[in-house]
Formats: C-alpha cells, structure tokens, sequence
C-alpha cells in the first residue's frame, strides 16, 4: 500500500472512532469513551507519521530534479506533443506547478529538467 492510500484509510478510520466516540458520549458509556480517545490519539499520531514521511519522500525527489544540470520552461507546443518531446530528450522530467512535486519546489509554470541541453 502506498502513503497516499495509507493515510487515506487512516483518515476513514479516525473519522470512524470519532463518530463511535460521539455515539458513547450520547450514551454516557465511560469505558467506551476512554477507549475511543486512546485509538483517536494513536491514530492522529499514526497519521501525523505518515504525512511526514510523505513529506520526507517529496523533498528527496524535488532535490533529485533540482540537481539536474539543465531546466528551462516548456512552450504550449512542447506541453501539446509532449510524447514527441520526451521522446526527442533522453531523461526528461516535466513539472507542473499544481502538483505536490511542483508546489513542493515553488515553480509557477510548466517546467522541464534533463541532463542535456534541450
């Protein structure tokens, strides 16, 4: 499973325990309630784990792309073919500024990173 699907179903979870804990508040069911705090605390903390390593991993990537040698923004005839533009530059990675990669490094618009000049 990866972090996204992970922290999605640690979200559903936690969202569950917090309904259930509603529901043993309504009833007055001590014991109950004690136990829903517990999973909730160790589920915020489960999750707070998963976010910072999701956050670990985006940071080494942006850093992997950052330190190719040559970037330069792409034209909107570059952006409309791009298979033909991957295919015509070996080692091409395209950002796009509204993804988690491009919002991590702060770019505003369409941006290539290759080895070799393009």
């Amino acid at each position: 499973m990866n972090l996204k699907q992970e922290l999605q179903t640690l979200n559903d979870k936690l969202d569950k325990f917090r309904r259930k804990l509603a529901a043993a508040e309504q009833r007055g069911d001590a014991v109950v309630i004690l136990q829903f705090k517990k999973e909730i605390t160790a589920m915020t903390k489960r999750i707070a784990n998963v976010k910072g390593q999701q956050t670990r991993e985006l940071n080494k990537a942006g850093g992997e792309v950052k330190n190719l040698p040559f970037k330069r923004e792409l034209t909107k005839a570059e952006q409309a073919d791009m298979g033909k533009l991957k295919k015509s530059v070996k080692g091409l990675v395209v950002v796009h500024p509204m993804t988690a990669l491009g919002r991590e490094m702060g770019i505003q618009t369409v941006t290539g990173f290759a080895p070799s000049k393009f």
